[in-house]
């Protein structure tokens, strides 16, 4: 039997957070409702928590209840005080420099969110204030690089894949890194880790300088989705909303590899603004990927495309199996078409500015009983709005699954409810069971009892 070992432990901060105001220390530190303690707490425990095979934030936090974190003043300055922190995070009794460095972003992040940002943007519209909010973020976490043509690729995919798919992952990913492409995903575990740990390899062979390896977080996920060894810039948005648009803002293209419902979520998403007339002639590139064997997962989830919002979703996408060659081939193609459009519209390489985001899509859906049964999963809308609708459904399904207030609802009144047309709810319900069938919903698979029911009305 294996005893878990803790480590109490002094770090100092980053030399851009070598000082901070009364006024931070004492947000920072305040544990009413309104203040960021439980939230930062949360945060840093998932960054000393890497490498974690956890997938609930609940287990998380149990498993480490006894951690604290706590903010001094020094003569130099102030410190994090780390309380029965996760041993791993450390050698020979010093903080792993990776991780110290992810401690401080986290902490730049959320004062910077919370002080920063609360009257920004006077006179724009809500939806135009939701972008300029994110370009912000972006910008003050040095996430932006204006000069650079567009090289960075986004891999969205699923945290508890299988190891064949895993391994596919690292495969594209040392594809991508031959080509010089930069590499963004959730930070996270399986298909997030996988591309980066491929394109290390290949970067080192072009003997690349300053390899990017991007991860988008927030912190309802972070606890239960920890930052893998490899992201070197780090950023947490408030909500998934914004994390979402940080990816297409950011990003040049995107690829998709197996996962379950957050992979789910997130195709629905950048299908659903693809989709949108004002978006139809901006390229984006957007590939759908996986090793032999995984057939089954993309077949499910382009049945499930076609079958709800329409056969032209179907045409914002491309499915390549079992050849990463192929996949970085034609995403430098797509690539190119974004660096002439570009050029041509006097569009910034750094921040996606012209592609439009309906507000539907910006607005921070929380998860609960009443707001998943009102979701509208009907005909009779546009098909982004009801992409829009899927997406807020699956974003639910997940947080029941993984996020601490998600699963406390379940526990408390049961499932959530899902309620629309007969033959979408029919899709929806063939999806989830594939993906449960597939394993795909949690780490521990065996354990996994659904945290939705769906009701054809």
């Amino acid at each position: 039997m294996i005893t878990e070992h803790f480590v109490n432990a002094s770090v100092t901060p980053l030399e851009s957070l070598d000082t901070l105001s009364p006024h931070e220390v004492a947000k920072l530190q305040d544990i009413s409702q309104g203040g960021l303690y439980h939230l930062f707490r949360q945060c840093c425990l998932a960054v000393l928590n890497t490498g974690s095979e956890l997938d609930s934030t609940r287990k998380v936090l149990n498993k480490f209840r006894e951690f604290d974190i706590r903010i001094t003043h020094k003569h130099r300055g102030v410190q994090l005080e780390l309380i029965n922190a996760p041993a791993s995070a450390f050698v020979d009794g010093e903080i792993i420099q990776g991780i110290r460095e992810h401690l401080f972003t986290v902490l730049r992040d959320l004062l910077y969110v919370g002080d920063e940002l609360d009257q920004c943007c006077d006179g724009l519209t809500d939806s135009e204030r939701i972008t300029n909010i994110v370009f912000q973020i972006l910008r003050h976490a040095s996430a932006m690089r204006p000069h650079v043509k567009p090289n960075l690729v986004v891999c969205w995919g699923g945290h508890s894949i299988k190891r064949g798919e895993y391994d596919y992952t690292k495969k594209v990913g040392y594809e991508l890194g031959l080509r010089r492409f930069d590499i963004c995903t959730g930070c996270g575990p399986g298909a997030m880790k996988g591309p980066m740990k491929g394109a290390t390899i290949a970067h080192a062979k072009q003997r690349k300088d300053n390899p990017r390896y991007i991860g988008l977080t927030e912190p309802g996920i972070i606890a239960a989705e920890s930052p893998n060894p490899i992201v070197n810039e780090l950023v947490t948005l408030p909500d998934i909303e914004k994390r979402l648009e940080a990816f297409v803002r950011l990003g040049h293209g995107i690829i998709v590899f197996p996962g379950g419902a957050g992979t789910a979520e997130e195709i629905l998403y950048m299908l659903g603004i693809l989709l949108h007339p004002k978006n139809q002639h901006i390229p984006f590139p957007l590939i759908f990927t996986g090793p032999a064997g995984s057939e089954a997962y993309f077949e499910t989830v382009d049945r499930f495309i076609k079958a709800t919002i329409g056969p032209s979703a179907a045409q914002k996408y491309e499915i390549i199996v079992n050849d990463p060659h192929e996949v970085a081939v034609k995403m430098r193609a797509g690539l190119e078409a974004v660096l002439a459009y570009r050029k041509q519209t006097d569009e910034s390489y750094h921040y996606n500015w012209q592609l439009h985001i309906p507000h539907e899509f910006q607005q921070p859906f929380e998860p609960n009983h009443e707001a998943m049964a009102q979701l509208n999963l009907r005909r009779g809308q546009p098909d982004y709005i009801l992409a829009a609708q899927l997406r807020r459904a699956l974003s639910g399904i997940v947080a029941g699954n993984v996020k601490e207030p998600g699963v406390m609802a379940i526990e408390q009144h049961g499932p959530f409810e899902l309620t629309g047309d007969v033959d979408i709810m029919k899709s929806l319900d063939e999806l989830l069971s594939a993906f449960v069938d597939q394993h795909r919903m949690k780490i521990n698979h065996e354990e996994y009892e659904p945290c939705y029911r769906i009701v054809r009305a």
